[in-house]
């Protein structure tokens, strides 16, 4: 069956078009171009009627479909911790002899810098502040307790479950059999040699579109987060010549980055990330209200421990409204997301056992970002209630400079404003870091869909698609702005219910794959052992 595949692999891979330092499956990068322009297109002949149409479906299917978002996402914690504990546990990604590429630190440096540390540098201050008024699936007498509980749950275990979910079946298909690195191997066992044809080219095309959309979004809204905290410290303007000035100077350290292929760009980076957000965060740690800091993260917690089964499983029966416009809107999001990352994190996961994979998916970055979310949120939440509500003013005045602003607030013997200015150029350093780490990692994603799911490309192909990130966010700046940019944000979050339907497959499918075809192997042979009648022995 593995000489068949990989035959039909190398037959599919032949058909790419390599010329030009390309190496590019015509059907999918052809047919992703065609959609991503017609889109465009028609969004930009009248933004005002697109902006509320897009918004109008994204708010129709996370309110009529909540349930399905709701069962997915459950659905794969569950099948994550099923196949940790089980037998399939023990399986290596990419075979038994297979060795892990790169060292637990810088592994774990990638997992939190592509799945979501742009996200946590955003939300720390703003979320918890937004929950302190209630929220209605954590309660408690202390509003701090609440926010905080509700922030862990919306970036905790779900989020991390559904990339979990996808980027292990991506690895095992990809590593184990030897399927190409791409979501048509998922549905190998079901259509066969199919995935390898038009069929497999549609569905890389869908996930193609969903990665460039949401990776130029990300970074036409990212810049406008760091002209703000460059114009809130040093005083720079804030204006669209600024961001696509920005842009471009992120899609070259990005492309850099790229070119040096992930053992040292996109790794470097991240761990780059990882040391400097350490920094930040035990700074602020430090000159906050340390001890109450604490206190804040071990009750809030055991909040969210108490009250994960009935949040997870009664979020819209609490409050259907609040639901909808935050945790379903989150998993929807990260649901919408999960191809692009998912593939990200199964390229840099050979060799580790499923055991290992997933206690690193969903265990680790989980208390990573409790840590860090307890740490900011606390420090905001305290000083809010210190200052009548500065920090809630800040907030709601404008969300992308609440984290500078709360430093800002920051009353503490020895951290005078030098210090503070200093803290804050850290946290836009990281913030950019954040971003180039997200382009990069995106550029290599997209590169390997669009040449069929081959693991390595060349260097102009990855220059290419990198350039193109950039070409896209910058266009929709100048063209229509942070409007343009919603609509195109409210379009990849609608891919998550088609998406959510797909991963749910797919789960079954893995779940069928790792433990149902070992019970009725081990099954038969039971069986069989029992019929065989022993020899007699004179």
């Amino acid at each position: 069956m593995s000489k068949k595949i990989i035959k039909l692999k190398k037959e599919l891979h032949d058909r790419n078009f390599t010329k030009f330092g390309l190496d590019l499956n015509l059907t999918v990068s052809g047919l992703s171009a065609l959609l991503l322009i017609a889109f465009s297109a028609y969004a930009f002949l009248n933004l005002d009627k697109a902006s509320e149409q897009l918004t109008a479906f994204k708010a129709m299917i996370i309110e009529r479909f909540d349930t399905v978002f709701i069962f997915s996402a459950n659905l794969f914690i569950v099948a994550l911790i099923l196949l940790a504990v089980m037998k399939s546990g023990k399986i290596r990604l990419g075979g038994d002899d297979a060795k892990p590429e790169f060292s637990t630190f810088s592994w774990y440096a990638m997992l939190m810098s592509a799945g979501m540390g742009i996200g946590l540098m955003f939300w720390s201050v703003g979320e918890p502040i937004y929950h302190q008024v209630g929220s209605p699936i954590f309660a408690s007498s202390t509003s701090r307790y609440t926010a905080l509980a509700t922030t862990f749950f919306h970036w905790g275990i779900h989020p991390w479950a559904i990339y979990g979910i996808i980027s292990l079946a991506l690895a095992y298909f990809t590593f184990n059999k030897k399927l190409p690195l791409s979501p048509r191997s998922f549905f190998y066992p079901i259509f066969k040699e199919k995935i390898f044809g038009l069929l497999g080219d549609i569905i890389d095309t869908l996930a193609v579109l969903a990665a460039l959309a949401g990776l130029a979004t990300s970074l036409g809204l990212g810049v406008q987060q760091i002209n703000s905290g460059l114009t809130h410290i040093f005083g720079l303007p804030n204006n669209i010549l600024m961001q696509v000035a920005l842009i471009a100077v992120i899609t070259l350290i990005a492309t850099a980055s790229v070119v040096s292929g992930i053992d040292k760009g996109v790794k470097f980076l991240s761990e780059l990330n990882i040391k400097a957000a350490f920094v930040l965060m035990m700074i602020v740690l430090l000159v906050g209200p340390t001890f109450t800091i604490f206190k804040d993260i071990f009750m809030s917690t055991g909040l969210y421990i108490k009250g994960f089964v009935n949040a997870s499983l009664n979020v819209n029966s609490l409050d259907a409204g609040w639901s909808q416009g935050w945790t379903i809107f989150y998993w929807a999001w990260w649901i919408s997301w999960s191809p692009f990352v998912g593939m990200f994190i199964a390229k840099i996961s050979r060799g580790r056992t499923i055991r290992e994979f997933i206690t690193a998916v969903l265990v680790v970055p989980t208390l990573l970002s409790i840590v860090w979310l307890g740490v900011f949120g606390s420090t905001a939440l305290n000083i809010d209630a210190a200052t009548a509500g500065a920090v809630t003013e800040a907030v709601n005045s404008n969300l992308s400079i609440a984290l500078f602003e709360m430093v800002q607030l920051i009353d503490a013997p020895f951290f005078v404003d030098v210090l503070k200015v200093i803290v804050n150029a850290l946290a836009v350093f990281l913030v950019i870091t954040f971003f180039v780490t997200s382009s990069d990692s995106g550029s290599l994603v997209v590169d390997s869909l669009a040449s069929g799911g081959k693991l390595k490309s060349p260097v102009g192909q990855r220059v290419f698609w990198a350039l193109m990130e950039g070409f896209i966010a910058a266009v929709l700046l100048i063209i229509g702005g942070k409007q343009a940019l919603s609509i195109l944000q409210a379009a990849v979050i609608t891919t998550g219910l088609p998406f959510a339907i797909i991963i749910t497959v797919v789960t079954v499918l893995l779940i069928n794959e790792l433990i149902v075809k070992e019970w009725l192997a081990q099954n038969a042979l039971k069986k069989a052992m029992k019929q065989t009648k022993p020899v007699d022995v004179e």
